[in-house]
């Protein structure tokens, strides 16, 4: 069993295409999706419409359910970038999203942990601002009750993976489109990949388990620098132009 897993797109659609691309290049047909496709200041609504064609497993991500639970004046702003961009079909495919999933009766897909879309489950924030693995205990403890041998998340934009016990393996591909940002929860932090590239992972079961294969993408992300700087929005200007935060 062969396969690819994109997550956090974040309205990127040449990042989005670029991923497309070499993941048909290496001759895998089948993709999931692990959520936060739309929110951001580029091109939700071309990223919408690809995602829609595609009909590949996905799971809803914290800022697609964001898209759907409130009018968009109290929306974050790169929340009510995304929605003026969102049709009636493009809702109705987000409201029909599962929060977790089940795909080929062995793989268990969330955005970002089983009982929360907003908690970091392979790293976590520390109150001088970094970001680092989460202990292991805290990432089993996470798990309780994911008896599936391989695990995939998101949300955090960082390609990472872990062993847990049992023989299971959690891996976050990283992020499609949005290679760095900022928050405030717990701690105000950074998340920072470093480069711009467009992040995925492929996934493969093999005699001796599951394997992943994590890859990234060249695309022009200095448009989309110059899209997200055009739409007011100079940080994520920074992060898709260099991978890191003003």
């Amino acid at each position: 069993m062969r396969f690819a897993a994109i997550a956090d797109i974040h309205g990127n659609y040449p990042a989005l295409d670029a991923v497309l691309t070499d993941i048909a290049a290496q001759g895998i047909i089948d993709i999931v999706n692990l959520g936060d496709c739309f929110s951001g200041p580029l091109e939700a609504g071309r990223v919408a419409d690809r995602l829609l064609s595609l009909s590949i497993p996905t799971v809803r991500g914290n800022h697609d359910r964001y898209l759907i639970e409130g009018p968009p004046e109290e929306m974050h702003i790169s929340d009510a970038a995304a929605y003026a961009q969102l049709g009636a079909a493009h809702f109705d495919w987000l409201r029909s999203l599962p929060v977790n999933l089940i795909y080929r009766d062995e793989v268990y897909l969330c955005h970002a942990t089983p009982g929360d879309d907003n908690l970091y489950w392979l790293d976590m924030a520390d109150a001088d601002g970094s970001v680092v693995l989460r202990p292991q205990a805290e990432i089993e403890a996470l798990a309780e009750g994911v008896d599936s041998p391989l695990i995939l998340c998101g949300h955090t934009h960082i390609p990472r993976m872990a062993a847990l016990s049992g023989d299971r393996l959690i891996v976050n591909p990283g992020s499609v489109g949005a290679p760095a940002y900022d928050d405030d929860k717990p701690y105000p932090h950074k998340v920072e990949t470093g480069h711009a590239m467009a992040s995925y992972a492929v996934l493969e079961k093999s005699a001796g388990g599951w394997t992943a294969q994590f890859r990234n993408v060249r695309y022009d992300n200095m448009a989309m620098s110059a899209l997200a700087a055009a739409n007011g929005r100079p940080e994520w200007a920074a992060a898709l132009a260099t991978g890191r935060m003003p």
